[in-house]
């Protein structure tokens, strides 16, 4: 990695201090999650709401809970059911008795912390073995109808959508064709109780999901922070001869440091050839001068993601071919990001970007303009496509060239959020003009304001 001068070295320590203590406290007060039942049960007005938290902890990973579940509660315990009664707005979390053993291995659960109703807000906390008792004894009053997730559970890096579609390649093995924990439990809910309704509470929870609230927006802002000092470091410790994953270790090293959880999905940081496929993760490639690099990285912060891609030369100077497609990437991308604000759709945008470039004389090589993808619980988050910008709204733009007969690939990345009169880039901190990449490189402007 290149040496940075004492000068911005005190710089970088007088910035850091500050930041530390807002990664510290990235988190979602207790109050956010009982609002946001409350809205809930507010919407779906009868029934039984009914969520199930993860079961166990994944190997070789840190836990991350539920999204589904965590957005209601900001629980991490394992095994919990969460229980919604509109009628009432009773709420009730019932969770494992632990052995002595299983508290010495993972600590305990919210059942053994006397004031854990007070700090959640929730009505009762209860062991798990009282859940049928108590769905029994309030069948009544929630209208003996259960509101539980029907459609797929997204996860940290795919929506569900996409998590429909990878069950059903899965499922081209019949030996891979075992039905998802959700509908095991829905059948498990029709046995145990077959006069309840069964009702999907998805549609109800996606369009919640959709609009970040002023504290999840808060986080993505300083999320968009650290990991775009994650990307600048990896610019940092790029040089001919160097491997990919060194890219990835000093990113992780910010990201880390910085208190996210992880990654938000398997880095990619693909060098010549590997610039031109869309999700390459082996990362193990020595890359060679005259390669450019294409880093696609985001820190998964207080369980919000964020997603950004910026592409540079491993020598430090893009070649002349490699300026030309990087510019017309640039432009599509900037003229995207000036078209985004409220009431519009993707659409309008693509006509917008045709018209601006057109004027401008650029030849946009058929990329068309347009969001790719919703972010924040997931990478690739819940909602719709086609409807109209909303305020609150935060998705990707990630336009791309790739050539792969010249082992070249461009993608320029970053992640939106639509304001009142117009967009703000959360990820804006990581360079992506030509002169910017070329002078950070070769070491000319450095300033960091993280660990």
């Amino acid at each position: 990695m290149r040496k940075l001068s004492p000068v911005l070295l005190l710089i970088l320590c007088l910035f850091c201090s500050s930041f530390i203590a807002q990664c510290r406290a990235a988190e979602i007060p207790a109050g956010e999650f009982v609002k946001r039942r409350v809205a809930l049960m507010g919407q779906v007005k009868k029934g039984m709401i009914i969520l199930f938290a993860d079961p166990d902890h994944p190997p070789a990973s840190r836990f991350r809970q539920d999204n589904d579940f965590y957005y209601f509660t900001g629980c991490d315990d394992l095994n919990a059911i969460l229980v919604m009664i509109p009628r009432t707005g009773e709420t009730a979390l019932f969770l494992p008795r632990l052995k002595r053993r299983e508290k010495r291995m993972y600590g305990d659960n919210l059942l053994g912390d006397p004031g854990a109703g007070k700090k959640t807000g929730l009505t009762g906390i209860y062991p798990l073995d009282y859940f049928k008792k108590y769905v029994a004894g309030k069948g009544k009053k929630a209208d003996r109808t259960f509101y539980v997730r029907l459609s797929p559970k997204d996860e940290v890096s795919y929506n569900r959508r996409e998590a429909a579609m990878f069950r059903e390649r899965r499922a081209r093995n019949p030996f891979n064709d075992q039905i998802p924990a959700d509908l095991y439990r829905v059948n498990k809910l029709k046995e145990q109780y077959p006069a309840f309704a069964v009702k999907d509470v998805v549609p109800f929870i996606d369009r919640m999901r959709l609009l970040k609230t002023p504290r999840e927006i808060e986080i993505l802002r300083l999320n968009g922070k650290i990991s775009a000092e994650a990307i600048k470091r990896a610019m940092l410790a790029t040089r001919p001869g160097a491997y990919e994953y060194e890219l990835e270790a000093a990113a992780m090293n910010v990201i880390l440091k910085n208190g996210a959880n992880g990654p938000a999905y398997a880095p990619i940081i693909g060098s010549g050839p590997n610039s031109c496929i869309f999700h390459y993760n082996k990362n193990n490639r020595q890359m060679e001068a005259g390669d450019v690099v294409l880093m696609d990285f985001g820190a998964d912060l207080a369980h919000l993601c964020m997603d950004i891609t910026r592409t540079w030369p491993v020598s430090g100077t893009f070649t002349p071919e490699q300026r030309e497609v990087y510019r017309a990437v640039l432009e599509v991308q900037k003229a995207c990001i000036a078209a985004y604000r409220p009431g519009i759709t993707a659409k309008d945008v693509r006509r917008r970007v045709a018209k601006v470039l057109k004027e401008k004389g650029i030849d946009m090589k058929g990329l068309r303009g347009g969001m790719h993808h919703y972010v924040g619980l997931s990478v690739h988050d819940v909602g719709p496509k086609g409807i109209p910008f909303r305020e609150g709204m935060v998705f990707t733009i990630e336009p791309g060239l790739y050539y792969p007969e010249k082992n070249l690939g461009i993608r320029i990345e970053d992640t939106i959020l639509i304001t009142k009169d117009g967009c703000e880039v959360l990820s804006k901190d990581v360079p992506k003009e030509i002169a910017e990449i070329e002078a950070l490189l070769k070491g000319k402007k450095y300033i960091g304001v993280l660990h």
